[in-house]
């Protein structure tokens, strides 16, 4: 029976993986990746020397029943993201459904737990954490104003990704929708500028439109 293992691997502290992880990415056949170039780093850290195949949004149905192929020849496969847990936000989420779907008990489906960005930001933002919603990346146009509604009446902690090229507009919609919510970034988790701003809306706002520096990188931001 295949074996499919999906390895959660570091956001961006190389030192944040599992011994489990390292060892199951040594025994495997073959790593499918994000982006081939992004995992050879981690690999090269830890001598992991496997064939590597790329999988992302992009993949074509092709990449696939490649895929599908190598589980009928029996062959044990790891599938990692560029970064944290695979499938949370991530395309890995199409390809694990797929082989659920086509092999159903025929083919082991594992998790290989460690580094996510959501819990990492969580854990240190000192909001409540009993209960909390994650959003995964906000939309851009369609349903972005009802969504912001629902986080303003949420009682759940709310948690999403951002971009650089966004978080100042997500600040001010949180400010026209939740004014009185409090708000945590988590900025470059893990990684030398990594960062927590927390405050009202408009007090976080006001922090990344005076330090125009501090909008670079990649963010968790919490609401509650």
């Amino acid at each position: 029976m295949s074996k499919f293992y999906v390895v959660a691997t570091p956001i961006g502290n190389l030192g944040d993986i599992t011994f489990r992880a390292i060892e199951t990415l040594k025994n495997v056949d073959v790593i499918l990746c994000e982006d081939t170039r992004e995992t050879k780093k981690l690999l090269d850290k830890y001598n992991i020397k496997k064939e590597t195949m790329s999988y992302h949004a992009q993949s074509k149905l092709s990449k696939t029943d490649k895929i599908f192929d190598l589980i009928r020849e029996g062959r044990d496969l790891a599938l990692v993201s560029d970064a944290g847990t695979p499938t949370i936000s991530d395309p890995g989420a199409m390809l694990v459904s797929k082989i659920r779907e086509e092999f159903g008990s025929d083919v082991e489906v594992m998790p290989v737990p460690g580094a996510s960005a959501v819990i990492a930001a969580l854990s240190a933002s000192g909001l409540p954490t009993h209960e909390f919603t994650f959003l995964g990346f906000l939309p851009h146009k369609k349903g972005r104003e009802t969504l912001f509604k629902e986080i303003a009446s949420s009682e759940r902690t709310m948690v999403f990704y951002e971009s650089p090229h966004r978080i100042l507009k997500t600040l001010e919609s949180l400010v026209k929708f939740c004014p009185e919510k409090k708000v945590c970034t988590a900025r470059e988790l893990t990684k030398i500028y990594e960062e927590f701003k927390t405050g009202t809306p408009k007090e976080v706002l006001e922090y990344f439109l005076n330090n125009k520096d501090k909008q670079r990188g990649e963010f968790v931001v919490l609401v509650a």
